[in-house]
């Protein structure tokens, strides 16, 4: 199963009333970003690929620079645990790619779940404005393997 984590482009910043957290929309940078990205994504992703995006402007705006349909799942909100995520995406079971797009920490936390199983917790991964971190997982023997396939940020596009 591929994985495809892609953290939502630049927003504004954060207000201190936290009820606005889902309406910050992306800023001019954020639109460019995610419009960098879905350009390099469209290239790579196959037509069966699942898109599931969380419900904040931010996301949903990122995600619909793909020009692809999505479905919108509460699951991925801001601070949805990894366990969320994984269930959401069915992983590592899904038959086809998942792409996410989502926020951190909850981002680099699956990461660091994955790629460094048995880690504590506070090991989160930092995952950067508007980048993809592209997994796959397959069973071979027996034995489950993940590999990175690709991570890009906006600005190496």
């Amino acid at each position: 199963m591929d994985l495809i984590l892609w953290r939502h482009a630049h927003a504004g910043d954060p207000s201190e009333d936290l009820s606005l957290d889902m309406s910050r929309p992306l800023t001019a940078k954020g639109e460019r970003q995610a419009a960098r990205m879905a350009q390099w994504l469209n290239r790579q992703l196959i037509d069966a690929t699942k898109v599931l995006v969380s419900p904040a402007v931010r996301a949903q705006q990122t995600a619909q620079a793909l020009g692809r349909p999505f479905k919108t799942l509460e699951a991925l909100s801001p601070g949805a645990s990894v366990e969320d995520l994984l269930k959401a995406c069915r992983y590592p079971h899904s038959k086809d790619p998942v792409l996410v797009v989502g926020h951190q920490p909850t981002l680099g936390a699956v990461l660091s779940q994955l790629l460094s199983p048995g880690q504590a917790p506070a090991a989160t991964w930092s995952m950067r404005k508007g980048a993809v971190w592209w997994l796959r997982h397959r069973e071979r023997d027996g034995v489950q393997e993940i590999t990175v396939h690709a991570v890009l940020g906006p600005d190496s596009l």
